[in-house]
Protein backbone atom coordinates (compact mmCIF):
# COMPACT_ATOMS: atom_id res chain seq x y z
CA UNK A 1 0.00 0.00 0.00
CA UNK A 2 2.73 2.53 1.41
CA UNK A 3 5.91 2.72 -0.82
CA UNK A 4 9.12 3.95 -0.68
CA UNK A 5 10.21 4.01 -3.95
CA UNK A 6 10.20 7.75 -4.74
CA UNK A 7 9.73 8.92 -8.32
CA UNK A 8 13.23 10.34 -9.21
CA UNK A 9 11.52 13.51 -11.59
CA UNK A 10 9.89 14.88 -8.23
CA UNK A 11 12.41 14.93 -6.59
CA UNK A 12 11.93 17.91 -3.28
CA UNK A 13 14.99 19.70 -2.31
CA UNK A 14 16.06 17.93 1.16
CA UNK A 15 18.89 18.29 4.24
CA UNK A 16 20.67 16.16 1.43
CA UNK A 17 20.90 18.65 -1.07
CA UNK A 18 23.86 20.36 -2.53
CA UNK A 19 24.52 23.64 -0.84
CA UNK A 20 27.86 26.07 -1.03
CA UNK A 21 27.21 28.12 2.27
CA UNK A 22 27.83 31.72 3.33
CA UNK A 23 31.76 32.28 3.71
CA UNK A 24 32.39 29.53 0.81
CA UNK A 25 34.63 30.24 -2.44
CA UNK A 26 34.64 27.98 -4.81
CA UNK A 27 36.23 28.18 -8.01
CA UNK A 28 35.58 25.51 -10.70
CA UNK A 29 32.82 23.47 -12.85
CA UNK A 30 29.97 21.68 -11.35
CA UNK A 31 27.96 18.83 -13.01
CA UNK A 32 25.02 17.49 -10.84
CA UNK A 33 21.38 16.37 -11.17
CA UNK A 34 20.27 17.16 -8.03
CA UNK A 35 19.82 20.75 -6.18
CA UNK A 36 21.90 23.69 -5.58
CA UNK A 37 21.41 26.36 -2.96
CA UNK A 38 24.33 28.57 -3.15
CA UNK A 39 24.83 31.07 -0.40
CA UNK A 40 28.54 32.03 -0.84
CA UNK A 41 30.07 32.31 -3.97
CA UNK A 42 31.25 30.08 -7.04
CA UNK A 43 33.03 31.53 -9.55
CA UNK A 44 32.46 28.81 -12.49
CA UNK A 45 30.23 26.56 -14.70
CA UNK A 46 26.92 24.97 -13.07
CA UNK A 47 25.59 22.76 -15.46
CA UNK A 48 22.21 20.55 -15.18
CA UNK A 49 20.92 21.04 -11.58
CA UNK A 50 17.10 20.69 -11.48
CA UNK A 51 16.61 23.51 -9.70
CA UNK A 52 19.15 25.93 -8.44
CA UNK A 53 18.53 28.82 -5.43
CA UNK A 54 20.74 31.76 -5.21
CA UNK A 55 20.08 33.15 -1.55
CA UNK A 56 20.50 37.05 -0.71
CA UNK A 57 24.50 36.56 -0.61
CA UNK A 58 25.18 34.04 -3.01
CA UNK A 59 27.00 34.84 -5.92
CA UNK A 60 27.44 33.30 -9.28
CA UNK A 61 30.08 34.27 -11.89
CA UNK A 62 29.90 32.15 -14.70
CA UNK A 63 27.51 29.72 -16.88
CA UNK A 64 24.56 28.24 -15.32
CA UNK A 65 22.55 25.78 -17.03
CA UNK A 66 19.35 24.44 -15.10
CA UNK A 67 15.70 23.47 -15.05
CA UNK A 68 14.57 26.16 -12.80
CA UNK A 69 16.33 28.73 -10.73
CA UNK A 70 15.43 31.33 -8.05
CA UNK A 71 17.46 34.21 -7.45
CA UNK A 72 17.81 36.36 -4.23
CA UNK A 73 21.64 37.09 -4.79
CA UNK A 74 23.99 38.08 -7.35
CA UNK A 75 24.45 36.35 -11.09
CA UNK A 76 27.21 37.03 -13.43
CA UNK A 77 27.74 35.76 -16.76
CA UNK A 78 25.37 33.17 -19.32
CA UNK A 79 22.56 31.69 -17.58
CA UNK A 80 19.84 29.16 -19.48
CA UNK A 81 16.83 27.95 -17.55
CA UNK A 82 14.79 25.51 -19.62
CA UNK A 83 11.86 26.50 -16.82
CA UNK A 84 11.29 29.20 -14.96
CA UNK A 85 13.78 31.65 -13.66
CA UNK A 86 11.91 33.67 -10.54
CA UNK A 87 13.93 36.38 -9.70
CA UNK A 88 13.11 38.22 -6.36
CA UNK A 89 12.96 41.84 -5.39
CA UNK A 90 17.27 41.68 -3.86
CA UNK A 91 18.12 39.83 -7.26
CA UNK A 92 20.54 41.27 -9.45
CA UNK A 93 21.39 39.78 -12.85
CA UNK A 94 24.01 40.78 -15.83
CA UNK A 95 25.11 38.91 -18.61
CA UNK A 96 22.84 36.90 -21.21
CA UNK A 97 19.50 35.39 -20.08
CA UNK A 98 17.97 32.52 -22.00
CA UNK A 99 14.60 31.39 -20.22
CA UNK A 100 10.92 29.16 -20.90
CA UNK A 101 9.15 31.86 -18.54
CA UNK A 102 10.47 34.36 -16.80
CA UNK A 103 8.77 35.96 -13.12
CA UNK A 104 10.39 39.14 -11.57
CA UNK A 105 9.21 40.54 -8.60
CA UNK A 106 9.52 44.37 -8.03
CA UNK A 107 13.09 46.19 -7.13
CA UNK A 108 14.60 43.25 -9.08
CA UNK A 109 18.04 44.61 -11.05
CA UNK A 110 17.72 43.16 -14.81
CA UNK A 111 20.80 43.82 -16.78
CA UNK A 112 20.78 41.22 -19.22
CA UNK A 113 19.84 40.68 -22.99
CA UNK A 114 17.17 37.98 -22.45
CA UNK A 115 15.54 35.63 -24.70
CA UNK A 116 12.72 32.99 -24.62
CA UNK A 117 13.75 30.08 -25.75
CA UNK A 118 11.55 29.01 -29.07
CA UNK A 119 11.97 32.28 -30.06
CA UNK A 120 13.24 33.67 -33.19
CA UNK A 121 16.18 36.25 -32.43
CA UNK A 122 15.32 39.60 -34.38
CA UNK A 123 17.38 42.28 -35.88
CA UNK A 124 16.14 45.37 -34.77
CA UNK A 125 19.21 48.04 -36.46
CA UNK A 126 17.60 48.49 -40.20
CA UNK A 127 19.76 47.61 -43.34
CA UNK A 128 21.96 50.58 -43.94
CA UNK A 129 23.03 51.12 -47.50
CA UNK A 130 25.93 53.54 -48.21
CA UNK A 131 24.98 56.46 -51.03
CA UNK A 132 27.42 56.29 -53.97
CA UNK A 133 26.86 59.92 -54.76
CA UNK A 134 27.52 61.21 -51.51
CA UNK A 135 29.31 59.94 -47.71
CA UNK A 136 26.19 60.58 -45.88
CA UNK A 137 24.46 56.91 -44.89
CA UNK A 138 20.99 56.13 -45.90
CA UNK A 139 18.11 53.72 -44.53
CA UNK A 140 16.68 51.59 -47.19
CA UNK A 141 12.78 52.12 -47.58
CA UNK A 142 12.61 52.81 -43.80
CA UNK A 143 8.92 54.33 -43.20
CA UNK A 144 10.46 56.78 -40.78
CA UNK A 145 13.18 58.11 -42.57
CA UNK A 146 12.74 61.73 -43.58
CA UNK A 147 15.13 61.88 -46.63
CA UNK A 148 13.08 60.61 -49.04
CA UNK A 149 10.05 63.05 -47.67
CA UNK A 150 12.26 65.51 -47.74
CA UNK A 151 13.99 65.18 -51.76
CA UNK A 152 10.32 64.87 -52.95
CA UNK A 153 9.19 67.90 -51.21
CA UNK A 154 12.77 69.39 -53.13
CA UNK A 155 12.08 68.18 -56.04
CA UNK A 156 8.43 69.28 -56.07
CA UNK A 157 9.24 72.98 -55.51
CA UNK A 158 11.79 73.21 -57.97
CA UNK A 159 8.96 72.36 -60.82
Amino acid sequence: MFSDKKDKKTMEPTASQNRINEGTRLKGDIISEGFFRVDGIIEGNISKPSKVVIGKSGKIIGKLSCENADIEGKFEGNLDVTGTLTLKSTAHIEGDVVVGKLAVEPGATFNASCSMQGSKPRNVTPEIEKDTTSDNLKSQNHPFDRTQRIQKTKTGQEN
